[in-house]
């Protein structure tokens, strides 16, 4: 059996990642081989904690551009990231996963509410969380989420698990001559506005010296490779 080099892990899966190539809604085979690869991870005994984005189904920045109230869009993202947590519980479950929603907005009939402590519990008996509403709060991203939940429960990284395999200098899909970066610092991020993470996410990493890992959900696999030996994508820390 391999070894893993993380007991506890949040995995960041962006609403765009489960639309797959259609680019809008879920896509099933996306979310059946998401499942698969998050069930090789459990198996090896790791910890996870998954924070789901809400972009295949609604984002708030674009409808506040449209000129809907901002707090309203938000709140709006934060419930297509709700059915996007309940789909995912539905693939992980049908494999053999135990698994509990928790949402940062009270909805009892469909979530667990986040408490912190009761996720932690959750986790120390191998189930795998999905949080989901974001933080709650209007004006914060789901990576910024994803940065917050991962300082409250202790973990040891964030793998953002995205279409492309890494942070480039440029969007790869329009520069075919963008570079790749293999390790980045914290600060590198923010400063040069690389579009990894929020800048308020990218902070709250920083300040808690959380790790975070870059790569593509697109290959089998890549999950476990990324527990495994991080040998993956791109790196950012210090």
């Amino acid at each position: 059996m391999q070894e893993p080099k993380y007991k506890r892990i949040v995995l960041k899966l962006s609403g765009e990642a489960l639309a797959g190539e259609g680019g809008y809604g879920i896509n099933h085979q996306v979310l059946v081989s998401i499942a698969r690869q998050i069930k090789e991870v459990v198996a090896l005994k790791v910890q996870v904690a998954i924070v789901v984005g809400g972009g295949n189904i609604w984002r708030g920045v674009a409808g506040s551009a449209r000129g809907m109230d901002r707090a309203t869009a938000d709140y709006m993202g934060m419930l297509a990231t709700v059915i996007n947590a309940l789909a995912l519980q539905d693939a992980l479950e049908d494999v053999g996963v135990p698994t509990r929603v928790q949402s940062a907005i009270e909805m009892r009939q469909v979530a667990e509410p986040y408490i912190r402590r009761r996720a932690i519990r959750h986790l120390e008996k191998g189930r795998v969380i999905i949080l989901a509403a974001g933080t709650g709060n209007p004006y914060f991203s789901t990576d910024t989420t994803a940065a917050l939940r991962a300082a409250e429960i202790e973990a040891q990284v964030i793998l953002m698990a995205k279409k492309v395999d890494g942070v480039y200098d440029s969007d790869p899909r329009q520069n075919p001559n963008a570079r790749k970066y293999e390790t980045l610092d914290y600060i590198d991020v923010i400063n040069k506005g690389l579009g990894v993470m929020d800048s308020t996410a990218a902070s709250l990493c920083m300040d808690n010296e959380i790790p975070i890992v870059v790569f593509s959900i697109v290959e089998n696999g890549n999950i476990l490779k990324a527990v495994v030996d991080g040998n993956i994508g791109t790196y950012v820390g210090r």
